[in-house]
């Protein structure tokens, strides 16, 4: 069964950095676009960032020349690195998948969620 888990959240300082992982485990065949969400208190959850096979990248205003989305095809793993880190910025991170699995066909999943909390 193909499933998405990532890692790296925590508590940082306003200015500072974080790197998310998320890793694609399970029967994969093939994935395709690889994106992070998030979803802060009481808000609907947002995309942040999304790269897509081709390498091209797309991000959310409010994260534009903060943060970087990149992936390691050879891993299955995709990464948001989060520079100068806003208090509003924080939020539980999704990441997310678009995967080709015999099981299943091309399926869109989700991991659990890490916690980001930018506070002094």
């Amino acid at each position: 069964q193909v499933q998405l888990v990532e890692f790296g959240g925590g508590l940082v300082q306003p200015g500072g950095s974080l790197r998310l992982s998320c890793a694609a485990s399970g029967n994969i065949g093939r994935i395709f676009d690889m994106r992070w969400f998030r979803q802060a208190p009481g808000k609907q959850r947002e995309l942040v960032a999304a790269i897509r096979n081709s390498n091209s990248t797309n991000y959310a205003d409010s994260v534009k020349g903060r943060f970087t989305i990149s992936r390691d095809i050879a891993k299955n793993t995709v990464y948001l690195q989060m520079n100068s880190l806003k208090p509003e910025d924080t939020a539980v991170y999704y990441c997310n998948a678009d995967i080709w699995s015999a099981e299943r066909g091309t399926y869109d999943y989700w991991g659990q969620g890490t916690q980001v909390t930018v506070s002094s």
